[in-house]
């Protein structure tokens, strides 16, 4: 089971501050960590949008996944494989990854779901749909 953590109103804005600049601008940065980033598809439907990250080799119980406001970050760590190896050529990342994307409207997020299934990481976050309200008059 995946789990997804709704930030409480009063920490939210603070959460997005403290985030380092390249997590919200999806720089990737180098240094002593090496943090990637996995590819990442934002679609919009009709009654949702849906959230796509390719992401294979993992288990559900190892993504973080957190919703804040309209930011939804997705992060991990995806584990090397652990025996002596030559490569000759490399282009799979393994350590700690993080993605954040903004979510272009309005979502239930007591109605957001995930599922991990073949490689692939999908996040649900239905659409809030509008509220008629009648003029009395």
């Amino acid at each position: 089971m995946i789990t997804i953590t709704l930030r409480p109103a009063s920490i939210r804005n603070q959460h997005i501050m403290d985030q380092p600049d390249y997590m919200l601008i999806n720089w990737r940065v180098s240094g002593s960590t090496h943090i990637w980033r996995p590819p990442t598809d934002v679609l919009e439907l009709e009654e949702n949008y849906l959230v796509r990250v390719e992401i294979a080799g993992m288990n559900e119980k190892d993504f973080d996944i957190i919703l804040d406001q309209n930011y939804l970050t997705i992060k991990g760590v995806r584990p090397e494989i652990s025996t002596r190896r030559a490569y000759h050529q490399m282009e799979i990342n393994f350590g700690e990854f993080i993605t954040t994307v903004e979510i272009p409207g309005p979502i239930d997020p007591q109605a957001v779901s995930a599922e991990y299934k073949a490689g692939f990481l999908t996040i649900t976050l239905p659409k809030v749909t509008p509220k008629q309200i009648p003029i009395n008059g």
